[in-house]
């Protein structure tokens, strides 16, 4: 059985966190009692996943209107600045600023920022179960399928989106093989989505992410289903870095591409992808793993964590409501409106 992702304790209170840096080693958990310890643990990666991580800021802003309701503007300020990419922390931060602004004078501030962040928390969920029931539809009874880094229940309020998908699918009674790129540098695919998916009793076999293109040419593949961290208006999609390549092995192979994200993930101010912001993170990811150096201390390192796969290399994007072209998405706006 899956541990909890993100768990709010309001008697406390606290929001506990599994720790995503010790899986599958060990499962541990991080409890954070300010919005400064939620700053923290979205940055240093405790918790991760665009839909996660806004969740955490959600109650990051909480916990900053519990210890002093003067503090929640620079709260907001400090939870916007974590990370760049996933357009989901801000979504989140902006709902929170909206009670916020609506209610600064009232004496039930703190009651009803509490109930809008545990509402962005169990939204997510029911979000992600229809996200899955939508894509579940896409894949045959007995399907192959390629996905990268973690958009399961670890990287969200549960069940996931890309993994939502399986999920479903598996429900409905279909066979479902998955193949997890590893997902460097972090390898948040051999680490946490291999976790996740033998932990739930799926078939799961994870491959280098350099490895896809020749796996496609050599078994069919059903298809590519991955998470998204910000989708432009024009459907071009940042993901976990080697997305991008991925997306091209499939188009090369007549393998579908698929995105399941949330609304939330939509940046409907973001006309195309050369307008979303890029995250790079510290040489070290790649200059070792764990204690030991890989790369020659005079070779430089780059690091992005996320690449944009253009919209032209997607077939659809799964959302909570239903599979959109990625040139039809712009009509979703009006839902958030």
């Amino acid at each position: 059985m899956l541990p909890e992702t993100i768990e709010w304790i309001s008697g406390a209170p606290m929001l506990r966190l599994l720790d995503q840096r010790k899986i599958p080693v060990s499962v541990s958990f991080v409890d954070c009692r300010s919005y400064e310890d939620t700053a923290g643990a979205i940055e240093n990666m405790t918790v991760r996943g665009a839909p996660a991580i806004g969740v955490a800021a959600a109650y990051g802003v909480v916990l900053a209107a519990h210890s002093d309701i003067s503090t929640i503007d620079k709260a907001l300020s400090r939870l916007s600045a974590t990370r760049p990419t996933a357009v989901n922390l801000f979504w989140s931060i902006e709902k929170m600023r909206s009670v916020f602004n609506e209610n600064k004078n009232s004496p039930e501030l703190y009651s009803l920022l509490e109930s809008e962040a545990i509402m962005i928390d169990r939204e997510d969920r029911d979000i992600n179960k229809k996200i899955g029931a939508h894509g579940a539809v896409l894949l045959p009874d007995k399907a192959t399928v390629i996905t990268h880094c973690n958009a399961g229940a670890l990287a969200t309020s549960g069940y996931g989106t890309a993994l939502g998908v399986f999920r479903s699918a598996r429900d409905s009674g279909k066979d479902i093989k998955i193949y997890a790129d590893e997902t460097r540098p972090r390898f948040q695919g051999g680490r946490l989505t291999a976790f996740e998916l033998c932990e739930d009793g799926f078939d799961v076999t994870v491959i280098c992410d350099s490895m896809a293109a020749f796996l496609m040419s050599r078994e069919k593949i059903d298809a590519v289903i991955t998470g998204a961290d910000r989708i432009a208006l024009n459907g071009d999609t940042a993901n976990k870095i080697g997305t991008y390549g991925l997306a091209i092995s499939a188009k090369s192979h007549n393998v579908p591409f698929y995105i399941a994200a949330p609304i939330s993930s939509i940046d409907f101010n973001c006309p195309n992808g050369d307008s979303i912001p890029i995250e790079e993170r510290d040489h070290s990811e790649v200059r070792k793993v764990g204690g030991e150096i890989l790369v020659h201390e005079d070779a430089k390192v780059w690091n992005p964590a996320f690449d944009v796969t253009p919209a032209d290399l997607i077939r659809g994007i799964i959302t909570e409501e239903g599979i959109f072209e990625p040139s039809d998405i712009k009509k979703l706006h009006k839902i958030t409106a």
